[in-house]
């Protein structure tokens, strides 16, 4: 996702320890808790993020376009090939779920012609996940589009709705006994890039500032809502759409600003999931909202290796927020994890993060899972340097290296519970 953060320290000072953003010194001692009975415990990963060598997307043409500002995915760390290995890794570990993507490129490399050795391959790593006991969440669309639909255009065209309704209906052919569906990852953020990836290609710097194009979120709230019904009713999963959630609190005197800024950045995402059968929430830091808009965090010591904030607050915050606005659909947490070196500040903040998340859950609020981001260091859209893995991977061999994290985070789901 892309995320601009923000000043954990002034959150605190200026607004106090509101329920959703008390800090860590003030959290109850530690305590042994349970999480519910058939709660998913698992990691995610993306098509392009992951697989290598996606050379029909809007992605790889970028990465040529607009070298050297945008790092060049390659083999990424070859799992269109290895997917047994980092499958089984999971559930060796205790692990009973895995996100993946489909690549659209792959399935239908040119308009209307679809690969059947593409849709077999993913139909075998479908059937590998639950031959090793892994719920599979599968995701139709991560990020890329091939590149007959155009780079920067793709939802814009007149016929963009009925091409990937299209899409969605030939990949509903292989998901039978797949029990959740994802339509599209991060709209909000799929919109931002709309405007955001013509800078870089330009040579331009991303433009962190900038909010979701609301033409091309308007498009993707209809695709989804043509889309869903169908994969819905050509499969019985369960189908919903995931949102970056920012986790967006008022500074003092904000309060208007942050209202119509939530609700250009996620609010009207998630108002389109109040008729589906899940909400996937993404969370990775939190950030405040002025007068004059989102605050920009400065450099601190203890930001991520992206630039956020370290806030593992920010679950909680997402999760409570998501409800107020959805009501009851079942949440399905589909990212959340941090860019660390430190893989034992990776343990403290997932560790705490689900503390945040249980004391949500607590309320009432109907959670059935935890997918970590990321199972594996990866190509993370234009840059290698951020590492979100439980794994890491070498880039010349390929050799998976399960860091202390993945152990920890294997007990837990073993034990489903904190």
């Amino acid at each position: 996702m892309v995320a601009r953060a923000t000043d954990a320290s002034y959150c605190r000072a200026q607004l106090g320890c509101a329920r959703n953003q008390r800090p860590s010194s003030m959290r109850r001692p530690a305590l042994t808790r349970t999480f519910p009975g058939g709660f998913l415990w698992g990691a995610a990963t993306a098509a392009h993020q992951v697989e290598g060598n996606n050379l029909n997307n809007d992605w790889w043409k970028l990465e040529q376009d607009a070298a050297p500002h945008v790092q060049y995915s390659g083999d990424a760390v070859d799992s269109y090939h290895r997917y047994e290995e980092d499958m089984r890794l999971l559930a060796e570990a205790g692990f009973t779920a895995y996100r993946f993507s489909l690549e659209w490129s792959r399935i239908e490399p040119l308009p209307g012609k679809f690969s059947r050795a593409e849709l077999a391959h993913y139909r075998r790593m479908i059937d590998t996940a639950q031959r090793l006991g892994l719920t599979p969440v599968v995701t139709l669309h991560h990020f890329t589009h091939p590149g007959w639909l155009g780079a920067h255009d793709a939802w814009l065209r007149d016929d963009a709705i009925k091409l990937f309704t299209r899409y969605a209906e030939e990949a509903s052919t292989i998901l039978d006994g797949v029990e959740w569906v994802c339509t599209i990852n991060e709209p909000n953020v799929l919109a931002v890039n709309h405007g955001a990836l013509a800078e870089v290609a330009a040579g331009r710097p991303y433009p962190f500032d900038a909010l979701p194009d609301q033409r091309v979120g308007a498009a993707l709230i209809e695709a989804h809502r043509a889309t869903a019904p169908l994969v819905r009713q050509a499969t019985g999963a369960k189908v919903g759409w995931t949102v970056a959630n920012q986790a967006l609190l008022p500074a003092p005197g904000g309060e208007a600003k942050h209202a119509e800024v939530q609700w250009i950045w996620e609010d009207r995402y998630l108002e389109t999931s109040r008729d589906d059968d899940f909400i996937g929430v993404q969370s990775y830091t939190s950030q405040l909202v002025d007068e004059n808009g989102i605050i920009a965090h400065p450099e601190r010591p203890d930001n991520t290796i992206t630039g956020w904030a370290y806030r593992p607050d920010a679950i909680g915050i997402a999760v409570r927020h998501t409800r107020d606005v959805v009501g009851d659909v079942p949440i399905l947490i589909t990212e959340n994890g941090i860019a660390t070196g430190d893989d034992e500040r990776r343990i403290a903040y997932t560790r705490e993060a689900l503390g945040h998340l249980l004391d949500a859950m607590a309320e009432g609020i109907d959670v059935r899972g935890y997918l970590h981001w990321s199972l594996l260091d990866n190509f993370e859209w234009g840059r290698w340097e951020p590492t979100f893995g439980l794994v890491a991977v070498d880039r010349e061999t390929f050799e998976r290296r399960p860091k202390p994290s993945f152990g920890w985070l294997g007990s837990v789901a073993k034990a489903n519970t904190l």
